[in-house]
């Protein structure tokens, strides 16, 4: 079920407006996202990269970057120890890139999700140990990597540790970088691990031109951070620079995914070319994707795109088949009736678990547990999604007991436990669950509930301001009571889709509308009752040549 509400946050829309010489409608969306300073609201419209922080403001930074800074000076071996994800991909790609340029002598290493785990660990570091390194500095992990780093400590190696996750105890590494560390004053505490390790370099006085910035802003938008404050500034510069890019391969993955870089925007980051970077790591090996960044010729950097978009298509039908099985399993057991749904699906890939949670918790509004049988670990392992009423990492802390391992944060989490312990996990965190019927309501925050004859292409480019959106700074909603829908036509290659026109009860000429959410629900809907309620999205649509105003509904009632 879903609950529509609308912002009801006050301020001087017109005064905003004209001192800024924007909508009245952007100076609202501006407002709902809670964006009222003077500062805060001309850092949001015209901040630029002299409004990047300063990397020395970061705690340890100064420590790490005179080490690393020595290092390359005495010519002494590092290793990087990066992730297996977009963020940890990205970020390892900068330091390799970015210590080399500097004359660093310089390995990489990245774990394997299945066989190795996430982060640092021993087998890691006597690895290095064996292949002479002298100098470890981790990328998107480390901080919970204690023990590992105390085994590098007593074989003597210097470690350097970046990283963005939360701090439980600061780990006995020579520098550690973390924003998120008890005594940190820095403002950005959302920055990703690419950030940092950007800012390493920063702060080391590499990376003169500002190069490196576009890899911190494509996983900046792919880990998906709150793109508030420097972080939104950070994407929209390398957003800028990401359309004019001389990536080999970068311009062959747009190529292999029918992508024109010059219309780059973060929807395509997050949906389009991000997901083939995770598939790597999800399914192969996340080297595959640094080696795309690094590729030296267009042949190379060509097949190895066209390997991760195939892997990426492989982690697609994978997933949609784990949605389908998670559905029947959901109907079978009557599961839907729980407060939180812990969903058993032996067989499914380990890697893309949290992918299917997610998928179930936004059909069904419910928290969400995936699990799956890790055959080489003789245990289940799975990952959660959750809702904002419910603090998954909470929840899990409660019935720690019946877990092996577990860890996240309150949105998201994973867990491991014996196969025996299924049926007692799912009976144990709903006998826990305080959700109700209303926490289980999908809210829909409204920006303006607008009338479709105050639409404009005017309208749309002035919005082009709040851009780019994600996390923190969601796209504008709009909605409007009782719109007439008519001439209603299915479209799309299988008629999935639904076409029509929509009519104000304001009245104005009818906008061409699409839908391609619920499109078979909709079609019933107006055989029903043609005067619908509508959350829609305005947009310019061009075919052939032609431009013309259109509406895309995503919600109805």
């Amino acid at each position: 079920m879903e609950k529509w509400l609308v912002y009801a946050k006050k301020a001087d829309f017109q005064g905003i407006a004209r001192k800024y010489g924007i909508d009245q409608v952007t100076a609202r969306i501006i407002r709902n996202r809670d964006i009222t300073e003077e500062k805060d609201i001309e850092l949001y419209l015209r901040g630029t990269k002299k409004d990047l922080l300063d990397p020395m403001l970061l705690p340890d930074m100064d420590k790490a970057a005179a080490i690393m800074k020595e290092k390359i000076r005495q010519g002494a071996s590092i290793r990087i120890m990066g992730d297996y994800d977009i963020d940890g991909v990205m970020s390892s790609y900068i330091l390799k890139r970015g210590l080399t340029e500097m004359g660093g002598h310089v390995s990489l290493r990245i774990p394997e999700r299945i066989k190795d785990g996430y982060g640092l660990n021993i087998h890691m570091i006597e690895e290095a140990v064996a292949d002479g390194v002298d100098t470890i500095v981790t990328c998107d992990n480390g901080i919970a990597a204690g023990e590992a780093i105390a085994c590098a400590k007593e074989h003597g190696m210097t470690v350097v540790v970046t990283d963005h996750h939360e701090v439980l105890a600061v780990p006995p590494a020579d520098a550690v970088v973390d924003q998120k560390r008890p005594d940190d004053t820095y403002p950005n505490k959302n920055i990703c691990g690419a950030g940092l390790a950007w800012k390493l370099i920063l702060a080391m006085g590499g990376d003169p031109e500002m190069k490196l910035l576009p890899y911190a802003a494509f996983a900046t938008v792919g880990d998906v951070v709150d793109l508030t404050g420097e972080n939104r500034v950070l994407v929209k510069e390398g957003i800028r620079m990401l359309r004019q890019t001389d990536n080999l391969g970068l311009l062959a993955l747009a190529r292999a995914q029918k992508l024109d870089l010059a219309t780059l925007n973060s929807y395509h980051i997050g949906f389009v070319l991000g997901p083939c970077f995770n598939a790597s790591g999800r399914l192969d090996t996340a080297l595959r994707a640094e080696r795309l960044l690094e590729a030296d010729t267009e042949n190379e950097a060509t097949q190895i795109a066209r390997e991760l978009k195939d892997l990426n298509d492989s982690r697609k039908a994978m997933t949609d088949a784990g949605v389908l099985e998670a559905e029947d399993v959901i109907a079978r057991d009557g599961l839907a009736h729980d407060p939180v749904m812990v969903v058993f699906l032996p067989d499914a890939h380990e890697s893309i678990a949290g992918i299917i949670a997610g998928r179930i918790r936004e059909k069904y509004g419910h928290p969400t547990f995936v699990l799956t049988r890790a055959q080489e670990e003789g245990c289940v392992k799975g990952s959660g999604r959750s809702i904002p009423e419910y603090s998954m990492f909470e929840e899990l802390v409660k019935v720690k007991d019946l877990l092996l391992k577990f860890g996240g944060h309150p949105m998201a989490a994973g867990l491991s436990l014996a196969e025996g312990k299924v049926d007692d996990f799912r009976k144990a965190i709903n006998a826990n669950s305080r959700l109700t019927e209303e926490d289980l309501k999908t809210k829909i925050h409204i920006d303006v509930p607008m009338p479709l004859g105050y639409i404009s292409e005017d309208l749309i480019r002035d919005m082009a301001v709040l851009e780019p959106f994600g996390k923190g700074n969601e796209k504008p909603v709009f909605a409007e009571s009782r719109v007439l829908l008519t001439d209603a036509k299915p479209m799309g290659s299988k008629g999935q889709y639904l076409r029509m026109k929509a009519l104000s009860r304001a009245g104005g000429p009818a906008i061409n509308a699409v839908c391609f959410r619920d499109a078979e629900a909709l079609a019933k809907r107006i055989a029903e009752n043609p005067y619908v309620s509508i959350i829609y999205d305005p947009q310019i649509n061009e075919w052939r040549g032609r431009r013309s105003l259109q509406i895309v509904i995503s919600h109805f009632q």
